[in-house]
């Protein structure tokens, strides 16, 4: 099993709140959220969350290979909530939550588990890459979003905004119609895409959290297969650094309105044999 890695921090000094770790013939990805600054009701905070859950969940997709990875989620998302249910709000509505995405290679099919907008890229050999990416947020957000995306990023304007966006996105949390994501609730990972591919038709394996895939999906300028082909040339830092690089330049989002002018990046890269 050959795993490239990397992943940044929205800004030097800050905490990262994305997660990614592999094992033999299993890799995890978890990009946590909640209010930046702001009361989560949770001491421990969402880069606890999303490490706790995401160690959790490696463990438990490989000590039991015949386990459906759902019911895998499920049980470390209860294992987490009982190891702070008695010291935070779990209902409070900032908790912590987490995208998932979860691969495991079982006899001669890779499983997979995606929960949230961090995305899978499946590579076959020579051809165009499957992505699965939930979009239910993305659909959700694009109704909510109103003036947020015509302010200057980073402006106060801009963040009252953001902040009004995130109140009524949280309504719409873990709820028909709304968007699914991990949480306190063990419910959500009914909630998760799931699928499997043929372990012989596939090069390679690629999870990226949301900040790493904005050259494609956010910035449209180039395709998921010439990321993977950055990726597995140059490795996963190449592509974070592109993505800074891109960032940087509209900084204040007025090319490209967005939330946040940098968020948490990370892409785990495996190679199959």
């Amino acid at each position: 099993m050959r795993v490239t890695l990397a992943s940044l921090p929205a800004e030097q000094g800050r905490e990262n709140e994305d997660f990614a770790a592999a094992a033999p013939d299993a890799a995890v990805l978890l990009d946590g959220a909640g209010v930046a600054g702001g009361d989560t009701g949770c001491s421990h905070g969402v880069a606890w969350f999303s490490s706790t859950l995401g160690g959790l969940l490696l463990s438990a997709v490989t000590a039991h290979a015949a386990r459906p990875l759902p019911e895998c989620l499920a049980d470390s998302i209860r294992v987490v909530r009982s190891l702070h249910e008695g010291s935070c709000d779990l209902v409070h509505r900032a908790s912590p939550t987490s995208t998932v995405v979860a691969v495991r290679a079982r006899a001669e099919a890779l499983e997979y588990l995606v929960l949230g907008d961090s995305s899978l890229l499946l590579a076959g050999k020579g051809e165009e890459p499957t992505v699965v990416t939930d979009r239910r947020l993305d659909e959700v957000g694009k109704r909510l979003r109103g003036s947020l995306d015509a302010l200057p990023t980073g402006s106060p304007e801009h963040a009252v905004a953001l902040a009004q966006y995130r109140d009524a996105l949280t309504e719409l949390r873990n709820r028909p119609g709304g968007f699914w994501i991990a949480g306190p609730d063990p419910r959500a990972a009914e909630h998760a895409l799931t699928g499997a591919a043929p372990l012989a038709s596939l090069a390679s394996v690629t999870l990226l959290s949301d900040g790493a895939t904005r050259l494609v999906d956010r910035f449209a300028l180039t395709t998921w297969q010439e990321a993977l082909a950055v990726v597995g040339s140059s490795g996963p830092a190449e592509l974070i650094r592109r993505v800074r690089e891109t960032e940087a330049g509209d900084s204040e989002g007025r090319r490209w309105p967005r939330g946040k002018a940098h968020d948490d990046a990370t892409v785990l890269h495996w190679v199959l044999p």
